[in-house]
């Protein structure tokens, strides 16, 4: 969104036409919703800018539920922001460590900063890029002078605030910083290297070094930048590993320096470790087969699961864990093993047909291959459905046919 389609929507008669009009859920919407508008004497702007909105909220509610019917959005920042429920879960951390006011710094569309104001928290909202702060000013105001929004770099409002000085007299109590880890935009953008966010990942760690903060950072990252004596907590939402946050000062956990919290609609797991887990050794095939979270996986606490699970590594470089027990956990999607066989295209249709699957789930790991491209050339007949596991032991390509265990 461009400021021009901000100014246009920000008046009565724009967010009237947004609140006004129908869901706009498909392109189809998008043409009928802009052919009816434009016919009825409205602005290109403002058609743009309202039709825009109204595409943006369907897509937020995903991550923001019915509260995004009532907030804006650029394309970017709702790619960018965090969800509503995570969000409420990093501010209880600050509200439970008796921290009552945070700067977000690099607050976005302002995802972190309602889930903060939520709790009762005070919160300074603060976002380099102008468009950007006015929508957050926007969807922040319900909680009245609780809420602050600032036009200003992470770098200018901690010099403001006087943290960058050398006086024992601290003026910021906690901080969450979300460093721009993309090009400038509000559409499409490309990711930039860690010396290049705004702010750098290293002024972060400086800052985070001397105030409780916890910064939110992709889950990708390059373990070797992450810094003693901080927790480093991956984060997965719904079977997608969405961020990796590090805490330091009171918002780290004592003896904890890796953690997995793994979301699943209403419910919420996390297993914690002083340190990566040793991996479990490696066994053949048994009656189950494990697919760790991804989060376990990023957090390296695969070996802890694998124990819990009296189960052992399939292969030492691949994620899958194996075992005779009958047990799972929130930490893995489990499979009972019908059958394995190696990974050639006749074997797998013949077990295929023999068994009647007409339905076929394709999870892989280890090999190269497009599932998408490998499901065409399946045959798939019968009323049987299955999850067909791609994955190698060594430099063995392995086919498994398995059906999904779901946890009680």
């Amino acid at each position: 969104m461009e400021m021009a389609e901000l100014t246009a929507l920000l008046t009565p008669e724009g967010l009237r036409l947004l609140d006004d009009l129908d869901r706009v859920a498909s392109s189809g919407d998008v043409a009928a919703a802009v052919s009816r508008l434009r016919k009825a004497g409205h602005s290109p702007d403002l058609v743009s800018a309202v039709v825009g909105q109204a595409r943006l909220r369907e897509r937020a509610e995903a991550k923001f539920g019915t509260f995004a019917q009532r907030m804006l959005f650029t394309r970017a920042g709702l790619e960018q922001s965090t969800r509503l429920s995570i969000a409420a879960r990093h501010a209880a951390r600050f509200r439970d460590a008796g921290i009552g006011r945070v700067a977000d710094l690099g607050c976005g569309i302002g995802g972190d900063a309602l889930g903060l104001a939520g709790l009762g928290l005070s919160v300074d909202a603060v976002d380099a890029d102008e468009v950007t702060a006015a929508v957050a000013a926007y969807n922040l105001a319900p909680f009245g002078d609780a809420v602050t929004v600032r036009h200003l770099t992470a770098q200018e409002y901690v010099d403001a605030a006087g943290a960058a000085s050398t006086s024992p007299a601290f003026p910021l109590e906690g901080v969450w910083l979300d460093p721009a880890r993309r090009t400038a935009g509000h559409g499409d953008t490309s990711r930039l290297r860690a010396e290049d966010w705004s702010p750098p990942l290293d002024w972060a760690l400086a800052l985070a070094a001397r105030v409780p903060a916890g910064i939110k950072l992709g889950p990708g990252l390059d373990r070797d930048l992450i810094p003693d004596g901080v927790e480093a907590q991956w984060v997965s939402a719904d079977g997608s590993t969405i961020e990796l946050v590090l805490w330091s000062g009171v918002l780290a956990r004592e003896g904890v320096r890796r953690s997995a919290l793994v979301v699943r609609g209403e419910s919420a797991h996390e297993l914690t470790a002083p340190a990566d887990a040793d991996d479990a050794p490696v066994r053949e095939l048994g009656a189950f087969l494990h697919e760790p979270d991804g989060a376990v996986i990023r957090a390296r606490l695969i070996g802890d699961v694998a124990r819990s699970l009296e189960a052992g590594m399939l292969d030492e470089h691949i994620a899958y864990l194996t075992s005779d027990a009958a047990l799972t956990s929130p930490f893995v999607q489990s499979f009972r093993v019908r059958e394995a066989m190696p990974l050639k295209l006749p074997t797998i249709n013949a077990a295929l047909r023999a068994a009647g699957i007409g339905t076929i789930e394709i999870k892989k790991r280890g090999v190269d291959i497009d599932p998408a491209a490998f499901r065409r050339k399946l045959v798939l007949r019968g009323d049987a459905a299955a999850t067909l596991i791609l994955t190698r032991i060594g430099s063995t390509r392995l086919a498994v046919l398995a059906d999904r265990v779901f946890a009680g």
